[in-house]
C-alpha cells in the first residue's frame, strides 16, 4: 500500500494515540523524538519492568515518532552486536497494545488483513490470542526492517482508524504485584474476577506504599469465606432518565453493551419502555452506592462517545 493513499484518506490530520510495550531505560531519548516528531508520547511510570508509551497525535508524527523509535532499536541491535561474531542482523521487533475489540478488523476474516499487511510490508505481524493480564487489550508484534515496521504500522493505524473500538477498553498496566489497580474517572477500583470493584482511597494509598516496598498479600484478597456475610453497603437505587435518541448507544446490538455495562459494574440496571408522548426513557441502577457509581461511568462515556 502506497503511504500517499493513507494521505488522501485524510488519515494524517486525525488524531490518533498508539500504545507501545517496551522493556528499559527512557529520558533523553524520548524527549528528542517528542521534539523531532511532534507526537505527545508518554511513558508509564512505575518499577516495573514493561513500561508502556503511549504516543498521541496527528497520523504523520505518530508514523515519524515510529519510523525514529524503529531505527533506534536497530541502532541498539547493531551496537549490541558490535562485539559479537554474529553477521546476520536480527530483526527490530515492537509490541503494540491494541484493544481486543479491534484486533478482528486487523486479523480480516480468515486472516486475510493479517496476511495482507504481512505480504505488503515483509514485517512479520501476529496479534496474541489471549488478552494481557486485566485488560481488554491485547499484544500486536511486528518485527522486521525498520523500514518494514514503519510500513506495517502505517497501514495499522488505518485499521484502527476505519475500526474505532467497541465499547469500554480496560488498559493493560504492567503491574510488579498481584491485585491491579484500574483508575477511571477519578475513583480506583480493583478486578476481582469479572468485577471492577471501587478501591476506597485508603487502599488506594496502601497500594502505592506496597508498591514501593516489598510484596505482601494485597488487601483486595482477604474477601470472607461467605460472601452474604461481608460487611458491603446496603443495596440502594439510583434513577436516571435518558434521551429516547441516545438509548440504543447504550443498550446496543441485542444488549450487548448493557450487559457489558451490568457485568463491568455489578449493578443491575433496568430499562423502562418507552412512555407514550415521552421523548426520555427511565434507567433504574440498583445496586451498592460503589455498583451505582460505576454503573453511571460507564454509562456516561457511552452517551459522551455517540
Amino acid at each position: 500500500m502506497e503511504p500517499t493513499k493513507v494521505q488522501s484518506e485524510g488519515g494524517l490530520n486525525v488524531t490518533l494515540t498508539i500504545r507501545l510495550l517496551m522493556h528499559g531505560k527512557k529520558g533523553e531519548t524520548v524527549k528528542k523524538m517528542r521534539e523531532e516528531s511532534g507526537a505527545r508520547i508518554n511513558i508509564s511510570e512505575g518499577n516495573c519492568p514493561e513500561r508502556i508509551v503511549t504516543i498521541t497525535g496527528p497520523t504523520d508524527t505518530i508514523f515519524k515518532a515510529f519510523a525514529m523509535i524503529a531505527y533506534k532499536f536497530e541502532e541498539d541491535i547493531i551496537n549490541s552486536m558490535s562485539n559479537s561474531p554474529a553477521t546476520s542482523k536480527p530483526p527490530v521487533t515492537l509490541r503494540l497494545v491494541v484493544p481486543a475489540s479491534q484486533c478482528g478488523s486487523l486479523i480480516g476474516k480468515g486472516g486475510s488483513k493479517i496476511k495482507e499487511m504481512r505480504e505488503s510490508t515483509g514485517a512479520q505481524v501476529q496479534v496474541a490470542g489471549d488478552m494481557l493480564p486485566n485488560s481488554t487489550e491485547r499484544a500486536v508484534t511486528i518485527s522486521g526492517t525498520p523500514e518494514a515496521i514503519i510500513q506495517c504500522v502505517r497501514q495499522i493505524c488505518v485499521v484502527m482508524l476505519e475500526s474505532p473500538p467497541k465499547g469500554a477498553t480496560i488498559p493493560y498496566r504492567p503491574k510488579p504485584t498481584s491485585t491491579p489497580v484500574i483508575f477511571s474517572g477519578g475513583q480506583a477500583y480493583t478486578i476481582q474476577g469479572q468485577y471492577a470493584i471501587p478501591h476506597p482511597d485508603q487502599l488506594t494509598k496502601l497500594h502505592q506504599l506496597a508498591m514501593q516496598q516489598t510484596p505482601f498479600t494485597p488487601l483486595g484478597q482477604t474477601t470472607p469465606a461467605f460472601p452474604g456475610l461481608d460487611a458491603s453497603p446496603p443495596a440502594s437505587t439510583h434513577e436516571l432518565t435518558i434521551p429516547n435518541d441516545l438509548i440504543g448507544c447504550i443498550i446496543g446490538r441485542q444488549g450487548t453493551k448493557i450487559n457489558e455495562i451490568r457485568q463491568m459494574s455489578g449493578a443491575q440496571i433496568k430499562i423502562a419502555n418507552a412512555m407514550e408522548g415521552s421523548s426520555e426513557r427511565q434507567i433504574t441502577i440498583t445496586g451498592t452506592p460503589a455498583n451505582i457509581s460505576l454503573a453511571q461511568y460507564l454509562i456516561n462515556i457511552k452517551v459522551t462517545s455517540e
